[in-house]
């Protein structure tokens, strides 16, 4: 080996960044005979420097660091492999499930039978039950609560053999409409403070069953996550009267359009400034909301279309991922004392798309850092140069 790296303690090395390149310079200081001796060295590459980003909205984060990124084509994402049908998910199997909750069906057919399109059950496995009395309770200094709440199923289609994005916009829009009424009926709950809607597609991304659906949990109080948002964007508005969401989309379609993916009449599609994975997606509406539940006709074509392409453009570029898709909403509100009496001015109702190509490991868990390998406009470069056919 050679002997002026044997001892570390006294070898040195400064770099800059020079023209593009890096300069690399050697100082060699255990050699009196070679103590002003240095050597230059040019690394003839460009190596991208890491960055960290603040998500505007709720104050989190980001690490982007693109000298770890590898391009669509260089990606090894685990395949959504598909079980064979049929499952209790499809038609014909309607004697296998539990009493189903609500469906979009054809006219004259009755429930638990064929002929629906869209068809909403219980989960088998619920995390949190909607039979029993909501009772908290404190146990010494440790807080508890009994496990009630709601756990559905949203079978999205009959078909076994296709997903989400292979379904026409009117039957995405059906979908849509029913998350729209579970919303509305679970709200009548004063049990509950929030509904999730979220889709875990693939193995990697938490499904157990290959049939397309969605699921929704209902819960008597709001998420973390969500009430980071509710804070984030109430503080925004405090300061600048004004939702940072629909900051967010002025940013993104008029100064910076970057990292815009697309956009039609009624949404926008961009990666986030401070995406936390590869290829995160938000899908924000044009109109400031704060629910769901507000979701018109015209918003829901709007709201297939944009969901349509985005699924279709991530399963393009990295053959069918594994991904998540979750939607944001405002928790139920129902007046009380310190009721929150701004929230339909500074809250803003989207779906985040998150796939699943990376892990978090012991450095993101530790630090609550994500590390991001893509910056958010090469994801959005290449997602919209992704041709459909």
């Amino acid at each position: 080996m050679d002997s002026e790296f044997v001892n570390l303690s006294v070898v040195s090395w400064a770099v800059s960044n020079t023209c593009g390149n890096i300069l690399a310079t050697r100082r060699t200081d255990h050699d009196p005979s070679q103590a002003n001796r240095q050597e230059q060295v040019y690394l003839i590459q460009e190596v991208a420097v890491s960055e960290l980003r603040r998500d505007p909205v709720i104050g989190r984060w980001v690490i982007i660091a693109p000298e770890r990124a590898l391009r669509p084509d260089e990606i090894d994402a685990p395949k959504h492999a598909r079980q064979p049908g049929p499952c209790v998910f499809c038609s014909g199997q309607e004697s296998r499930d539990p009493t189903e909750i609500y469906a979009v069906r054809a006219y004259g057919t009755a429930p638990n039978t064929p002929g629906w399109q869209v068809r909403v059950l219980p989960n088998k496995y619920p995390v949190l039950r909607i039979e029993g009395r909501l009772v908290r309770e404190g146990v010494g200094m440790f807080d508890m609560m009994t496990g009630v709440g709601a756990h559905e199923v949203i079978v999205e289609t009959p078909d076994h053999d296709v997903e989400l994005a292979d379904l026409p916009e009117p039957h995405i829009c059906q979908v849509l409409y029913t998350y729209r009424e579970r919303m509305n009926d679970l709200g009548g709950d004063n049990r509950f403070k929030y509904v999730l809607i979220f889709k875990n597609q693939g193995h990697q991304a938490g499904a157990t069953l290959s049939h397309t659906h969605s699921q929704l949990i209902a819960t008597p109080v709001t998420p973390k996550r969500v009430k980071e948002e509710l804070v984030g964007t109430q503080r925004y508005y405090e300061f600048k009267r004004r939702c940072v969401f629909c900051d967010i989309i002025k940013q993104e379609t008029r100064l910076t359009p970057e990292r815009l993916v697309l956009q039609n009449d009624h949404f926008v599609v961009i990666s986030p400034f401070a995406a936390r994975v590869p290829y995160e997606t938000w899908i924000i509406p044009k109109l400031h909301n704060c629910d769901f539940v507000s979701l018109t006709e015209a918003q829901c074509g709007g709201l297939a279309h944009a969901l349509k392409q985005t699924l279709l453009k991530l399963r393009t570029a990295f053959d069918d991922p594994p991904l998540n898709y979750l939607i944001h909403t405002a928790p139920f509100r129902r007046p009380r004392a310190g009721y929150w009496a701004t929230i339909q001015h500074d809250f803003h109702w989207h779906v985040e798309v998150i796939p699943r190509l990376t892990r978090p490991a012991g450095f993101e868990e530790g630090s609550g850092f994500y590390i991001n390998p893509v910056p958010p406009e090469d994801a959005a470069a290449e997602l919209r140069a992704v041709t459909l056919t």
